[in-house]
């Protein structure tokens, strides 16, 4: 069986365009690859982060995570922090990969022009996300191109390392995901849906109430018209409803329009239909949240299967590079 690697970040809550656009794949990963899944903690560290706002968070995702549908039974999910692997191998990274393959990463180039403080581990990242793939024999990384330039530097550290100090790594693959549905923001529907600082009447978050969400898909943008018809370009408001209520059913957006000749019955719909995908999400959440002893119980058995498979190819790489054994 494949093993697949995902991580992300504890930045922010997860929306309705992070659940039905990549983590229903994390979740059926599960059952067709060995999934390993990453809470990358270490990563958030390369921007200025309140610790309180960090430890919270982190917490919070995790309990979001398991919410969603990642069990802890049938895949690996462990906090970056929790498995010092992660660093050490980075190290033996930032040693492999140029100056100038870091400096040719977009990534730096675009949060380094967005904020005042450029710390080193926003310029050297990429090691680390290396080192996050590698440590775990990797055979897929299902990202999408926006994401290809890490996947490639990561492949190129491992071809190097393995050419220089003989066979150590797997040299992953990367996977364009199933296509999840593309939500978009409820205002601004040439956009995509982001966090909800950026677009707070545009966001619908995982854990938001009820009352609110009806608010704001009965408040989202579409135009006037009046056919219900799935068309992204001319309709692109029409289109996002559509998409979220086939997404949230089961069903296509094509499909779903031949239900509808009315905007306020699409839009009655779909408010329901995320309650309803929603409601037992949250209260899976709740009742993480009531016991974070059982969050922090099932973290800790990730990070030990994690470490299991970690320690050993870090122990391959030091010793191919020449390191000492205590």
């Amino acid at each position: 069986m494949a093993r697949v690697f995902s991580g992300i970040q504890p930045s922010g809550e997860l929306h309705l365009g992070n659940l039905l656009g990549a983590l229903v794949n994390w979740v059926d990963h599960q059952k067709s690859h060995d999934a390993v899944y990453c809470i990358v903690d270490l990563h958030a560290l390369t921007l200025p982060k309140d610790p309180e706002d960090l430890r919270s968070s982190s917490l919070e995702l995790a309990q979001l995570l398991i919410a969603v549908g990642l069990d802890p039974d049938k895949s690996i999910l462990f906090m970056q922090s929790h498995v010092p692997e992660h660093p050490q191998l980075a190290w033996l990274m930032e040693c492999t990969v140029s100056f100038g393959e870091l400096n040719r990463m977009t990534a730096f180039k675009d949060k380094s022009g967005r904020n005042e403080f450029i710390s080193g581990g926003l310029f050297t990242y990429p090691a680390l996300q290396a080192a996050d793939i590698l440590l775990y024999d990797t055979d897929l990384v299902p990202v999408g191109d926006d994401q290809r330039q890490h996947i490639e530097i990561t492949r190129d550290i491992a071809e190097r390392f393995n050419s220089r100090f003989g066979d150590t790594f797997v040299v992953p693959e990367h996977v364009i995901p199933p296509a999840g549905a593309r939500i978009m923001d409820l205002q601004y529907p040439e956009k995509k849906m982001s966090k909800s600082e950026a677009s707070p009447a545009g966001t619908i978050n995982v854990l938001e109430s009820q009352e609110s969400i009806n608010k704001k898909i009965k408040r989202a943008v579409t135009d006037s018209d009046g056919e219900v018809r799935f068309d992204v370009d001319e309709k692109p408001g029409i289109s996002n409803l559509l998409s979220i209520l086939a997404a949230s059913t089961s069903s296509t957006p094509e499909d779903t329009a031949l239900s509808y000749s009315r905007y306020g019955d699409l839009k009655n719909d779909t408010a329901e239909a995320v309650i309803e995908l929603l409601r037992p999400i949250q209260e899976r959440f709740r009742e993480l949240k009531s016991d974070p002893a059982e969050t922090n119980r099932l973290m800790q058995l990730g990070s030990s299967k994690a470490q299991e498979i970690a320690s050993v190819t870090l122990e391959r790489a030091k010793n191919n590079i020449g390191l000492l054994k205590p």
